[in-house]
């Protein structure tokens, strides 16, 4: 086993020095506006050199002598051929194609991009599409986004969940900066603590992920870019406030130290502190609540020694209470007078990132990445007691090169992670630690026309788990122009935290009952599933407007699945799957620019999502089948002083979700078969003023649809069929909201 970990970790490779050439590929829209072209495709003609260009549009790609010619070409574009005859730097602007002479061509930089060249199918998402939603956090960072699925997770926490291929978060892997980060303690409620304005843009990838970033992702990889202190503004302050009386302040503060250090202060704080019902059931339809977000992030560059670091501090201090509007806490907490419930977390992070690029060798470097964080939660639902302490350490260490030339490329390198648990279920204390130590190797193979393979595999050794082999690979092949075809493969294993990340169960009277089978967490078994993938994506240019139509199917096979049963209504079951469960997920999206400054997105996804539970298999309850999603937004023209107005509106559809049984229950708190359908709109109005200021004002769910009834025996807290878990709708109703930003280069 060491041997083969030491193989993996620090496999060398020769490579020959070189120099290297960089630039910038840009287009100009009608305003002459230059805007950074993401993924465009440079390389040396007739040869397999090349490069793409990051979401700034930057590139470098190894320069010799005899190269003269570099191609440019990105879909939608005109292909162009520059002469180089030295290493200084080349800005390039791309001119848009088009078949008809007479009709004027304009493009703008687009917020969500997709690659036609890489081997794994991710969706990258920029600041631009978060500012279409008030996007105050993470969590509610995807109301735009097709690829994610926001829910409430019950009817008093005001917590939302999301979902990628039919899977909950535990089975996404959430990154910030590819450091794992909403995991164990925080899979609740992690997505609400890391605010959006300091998130720079989200990778999106489905299915199977790198192994480079662990054996834990099944459905797919989030990661979260934050904001850099050397290219975020000086000064950015956020101020929002909605008609439920949620008022937040971001504020960023950001310094240039010295030449090579710059430094940010990134405040977030948010409340709510009025007790809402507007369905007059005597609970609150969304928590009271306080939260104080603190992030010092250091910078460090030299292009010179091509060493670049950053190091962040944060500090969170989260409390909600929720419950009957009468709850005091004061007097009430452990009694029976009143139903409520409290949630006090506090959150400490430290995380470093070192990258090493050889100045003379760009394809060749070094990553280390170092992260510890400390998670407690203090809670109680009714007369349920719920604590957890989480201590996180993790490190990861990444060599890259060449084999040969640019067409072969490898990754390798070691990762460490432990956590240690400490968690409190009313009167039983849950103690354990997990350690693991793995290693990786991924190889990349793209000949630069229509092939781009990634194959990677890691082994582990887990205190716990044991030790496991996880295989992933991902294939990019192009079959004529503007296209891609995807296929992906892989496993991943993890272990369930049970009560942390199911702990809206906490908020009803069922008992919970663990089925004991001798396994290592809980006396249960880890879970373990196969994804597998395909996708199609095919660009066009129709009228002389840019627009692309994807098609992706996924499924996930889980060779065992903690079941959590709710089929019975005075009970939540934990225990090891014993029959099939799968999740099949089919999405067909197409985005289109219908004229000048106006972009459309249309999607609609169908899910398949079914488990062998102990009364037999059934759908997984609250998920739909069928899903409708429309996106418009359009800008008008900018003036002199870059002044302008934007809109944009956002439609779900969600058709009928299936209830977990209820017909055990007094007639009074059975509930139908199935939900009705949902259907919502969201609407936003942005006036800008110049680069500097802008205001905003949005409503969600415009069309107040609303869940009338949504917690089962609300008038019976403390009785035997109590239960907040049945939500597939919004319970507050229509919501509105007003801010401005405020901005100093």
């Amino acid at each position: 086993m060491k041997n083969i970990l030491f193989i993996l970790g620090f496999m060398p490779f020769l490579v020959m020095s070189q120099d290297n050439l960089k630039g910038v590929i840009l287009e100009a829209n009608q305003d002459q506006k230059e805007m950074p072209v993401a993924g465009a495709n440079v390389y040396w003609l007739n040869t397999a050199v090349g490069a793409v260009t990051d979401f700034d549009g930057n590139f470098t790609i190894p320069y010799q002598s005899d190269y003269e010619k570099l191609v440019v070409s990105f879909v939608g574009y005109k292909t162009d051929t520059i002469s180089v005859h030295s290493v200084k730097p080349i800005k390039h602007l791309l001119e848009p194609t088009s078949a008809l002479d007479e009709v004027v061509v304009t493009s703008r930089n687009q917020a969500t991009a997709k690659s036609y060249l890489q081997s794994q199918n991710i969706m990258v998402v920029s600041s631009d599409e978060l500012l279409k939603a008030a996007c105050c956090n993470l969590a509610e960072s995807f109301e735009t986004n097709p690829s994610i699925d926001v829910n409430f997770a019950d009817a008093v926490s005001g917590t939302r969940q999301i979902k990628m291929l039919g899977l909950t978060t535990p089975y996404i892997l959430i990154a910030t900066e590819n450091i794992p980060s909403i995991r164990g303690a925080s899979q609740a409620y992690g997505l609400s603590f890391i605010p959006g304005t300091w998130v720079e843009s989200i990778q999106i990838g489905k299915g199977a992920g790198s192994v480079v970033n662990g054996f834990e992702s099944i459905a797919g990889q989030i990661n979260a870019e934050l904001v850099k202190p050397s290219t975020d503004k000086k000064l950015f302050v956020n101020l929002y406030g909605g008609n439920n009386d949620r008022y937040e302040l971001n504020t960023h503060v950001n310094t240039k130290v010295s030449e090579k250090w710059a430094t940010g202060l990134y405040l977030h704080g948010s409340t709510q502190n009025t007790k809402h019902d507007v369905n007059d059931d005597n609970f609150m339809d969304m928590p009271t609540y306080n939260q104080i977000n603190v992030m010092n992030r250091w910078q460090y560059t030299n292009p010179e020694k091509g060493i670049v670091s950053f190091i962040n501090l944060k500090y969170l201090n989260d409390g909600k209470q929720t419950g009957e509007v009468n709850f005091n806490p004061d007097t009430d907490k452990g009694t029976t007078n009143a139903w409520g419930s409290e949630i006090d977390t506090e959150r400490y992070e430290v995380s470093a990132k070192l990258g090493y690029v050889n100045p003379n060798i760009p394809y060749q470097s070094i990553g280390v990445q170092t992260a510890f964080s400390r998670h407690e939660q203090d809670s109680y639902f009714g007369l349920n007691v719920y604590d957890i302490v989480q201590n996180s350490l993790y490190a990861n260490a990444m060599y890259n090169t060449l084999i040969g030339d640019t067409r072969h490329k490898v990754k390798t390198g070691l990762s460490f992670t432990y956590d240690h648990y400490d968690e409190l279920v009313n009167t039983q204390d849950y103690e354990r630690t997990e350690s693991s130590v793995g290693a990786f190797f991924e190889y990349n193979y793209d000949n630069l026309e229509n092939l781009n393979l990634t194959a990677g595999v890691r082994v582990d050794e887990h205190n716990l788990l044991g030790f496991f082999v996880t295989p992933r690979l991902h294939l990019r092949y192009t079959p004529w122009e503007k296209s891609a075809f995807r296929a992906s493969v892989g496993r991943g294993k993890r272990s369930a935290n049970i009560f942390t990340e199911n702990q809206q169960m906490f908020a009803t009277s069922r008992t919970i009952n663990i089925v004991n089978s001798g396994g290592a967490v809980y006396g249960l078994d880890p879970e373990i599933a196969w994804n597998y993938g395909v996708s199609f994506l095919q660009g066009f240019n129709l009228f002389g407007r840019k627009g692309d139509v994807t098609f992706d199917y996924y499924r996930t096979d889980f060779q065992n699945q903690i079941v959590v049963d709710y089929e019975n209504p005075q009970a939540v079951s934990f225990y090891n799957l014993e029959g099939d469960s799968y999740a099949n997920s089919f999405q067909a999206e197409v985005n289109y620019t219908i004229f000048n400054r106006f972009d459309l997105r249309l999607a609609y996804k169908y899910y398949d999502v079914k488990t062998q539970y102990q009364s037999g298999k059934l759908d997984k309850p609250l998920t739909p089948k069928h899903r409708f999603f429309a996106n418009a937004g359009y800008e008008t023209h900018q003036t002199d002083s870059g002044g302008h107005w934007k809109f944009d509106a956002t439609y779900n559809w969600l058709s009928k979700q299936r209830f977990s049984s209820t017909q055990t229950n007094p007639v009074a708190y059975q509930l139908p078969k199935y939900t009705p359908t949902v259907g919502t709109l969201n609407l936003q109005v942005t006036k800008v003023f110049s680069p500097k200021f802008e205001v905003y004002l949005g409503g969600e769910n415009v069309t107040n649809v609303r869940q009338d009834n949504p917690i089962v025996a609300a008038d019976d807290p403390f009785g035997a069929n109590f239960d907040t878990t049945f939500v597939y709708g919004s319970v507050f109703g229509s919501m509105y909201y007003a801010g401005l930003r405020f901005k100093i280069n």
